[in-house]
């Protein structure tokens, strides 16, 4: 691989970038309706990425992978779990984020970038990548069937009237 001198401020500000944008998705979601669908397909989608692993350069250590799905499903997702909630307003399911919300994806992309340039001085890029791909994954299931079980609960509950909910929202 040929060497670029500019590659590890290219990957910060990769993430930076990438950051930003989960940031302004995170804002828009939070103000449309939850469905099951939109629960359930962002762990979908990118289960694809497992693909990756095809390719010998993406392959890492099947112990490294289990530890950072580990350290991602149990210690990372547990902070977005805690500052999002369903509530239902009126028939509609919403998601309730706690104004430490986006303090905890920007302290998880710092995480993330930190610990990037840890990993680039042991691993190839493509390993680095592969890794941190799976300790995303992790995260995002664990939050993702956070929200699942949340979701089947609350629609197992009645709907209570409008003025009632939004009452609720607001106090």
């Amino acid at each position: 691989m040929p060497h670029i001198p500019y590659l590890p401020v290219l990957a910060v500000l990769a993430s930076i970038f990438g950051a930003i944008v989960v940031f302004i998705w995170r804002v828009r979601e939070g103000r449309t309706a939850v469905t099951l669908r939109k629960i359930i397909i962002p762990p979908l989608g990118m289960s694809t990425g497992f693909c990756m692993f095809i390719a010998p350069i993406c392959r890492i250590n099947p112990l490294w992978a289990l530890v950072a799905f580990l350290i991602g499903a149990l210690l990372l997702a547990y902070p977005l779990i805690l500052t999002s909630k369903l509530i239902r307003v009126g028939d509609t399911i919403m998601v309730q984020r706690h104004s430490a919300f986006f303090f905890v994806v920007i302290a998880l992309a710092a995480v993330r970038i930190f610990a990037r340039s840890y990993f680039d001085n042991y691993l190839t890029i493509p390993q680095t990548g592969a890794l941190f791909f799976v300790l995303a994954f992790g995260m995002i299931l664990r939050w993702r069937l956070a929200m699942l079980f949340d979701y089947r609960r609350i629609m197992r509950t009645p709907a209570k009237p409008l003025d009632e909910a939004l009452d609720s929202v607001q106090n």
